[in-house]
């Protein structure tokens, strides 16, 4: 059954005396991911929002192979946010910009950026955050999307999904099932749901990149 992970200050390991915290998942996701995204971020210049940024590993490495955009993590943990922080003072890359704090519980969510608040964003990103949030968050971030997507630029939205109310596999109906039992506000959003709220948003239906180990990689288009 799949792992997750809410705080990463929570795992079985110690923090660095800087406050760097090592995700276990990074290891395994992030070259299917960057696979993925590349084919996109690899012509685009720019600002590219990360939220749910977790210990700033992706942020962190995305932002090493792509000079001509600037990455901004976010997540709301003060322990993910020292983390980022660590690891972005570690790599002193100058297009990898300091962590803000985002709640994505909140419809008014905002982000800063050289100019300003809500400045257009080339592309969006998210890894591991719907499945354990409530269902809000998922409404909240296509909102964002809209609001700061430049037009054409794209939402990626990665990890484990239902696709028409049925789970693609058994291990991931079994950790569905834990979520839920952890927090009923929680589980395994359906991309056809996703697709509802995008489509009403005036962004495309997801255009899909199955990952290893039943995930996807979900690329949302704002239109005009």
């Amino acid at each position: 059954m799949p792992k997750f992970v809410v705080d990463f200050a929570s795992l079985d390991q110690a923090p660095a005396p800087d406050g760097r915290l090592d995700g276990p998942a990074f290891h395994r996701n992030h070259e299917p991911i960057w696979s993925a995204i590349v084919p996109f971020l690899g012509t685009q210049e720019g600002d590219v929002l990360e939220l749910g940024s977790g210990t700033g590993q992706h942020a962190m490495t995305f932002a090493a192979r792509s000079p001509r955009l600037s990455w901004w993590p976010s997540d709301i943990s003060p322990t993910h946010l020292a983390s980022i922080a660590a690891w972005r003072a570690e790599a002193r890359l100058a297009n990898l910009r300091a962590p803000q704090r985002i709640d994505l519980t909140r419809a008014d969510w905002t982000w800063t950026g050289d100019n300003g608040s809500g400045a257009e964003l080339a592309a969006m990103l998210c890894i591991n955050v719907l499945h354990i949030s409530p269902w809000v968050v998922s409404q909240n971030l296509i909102a964002g999307a809209v609001r700061f997507l430049r037009p054409g630029g794209r939402l990626f939205v990665y990890g484990p999904f239902k696709r028409d109310g049925a789970h693609t596999a058994p291990s991931n109906a079994a950790f569905d099932e834990s979520l839920r039992a952890q927090n009923p506000q929680w589980g395994l959003r359906d991309i056809a749901d996703l697709d509802s709220l995008a489509q009403a948003a005036d962004l495309t239906p997801a255009a899909l990149t199955a990952m290893p180990a039943n995930n996807w990689v979900l690329a949302f288009t704002r239109n005009n």
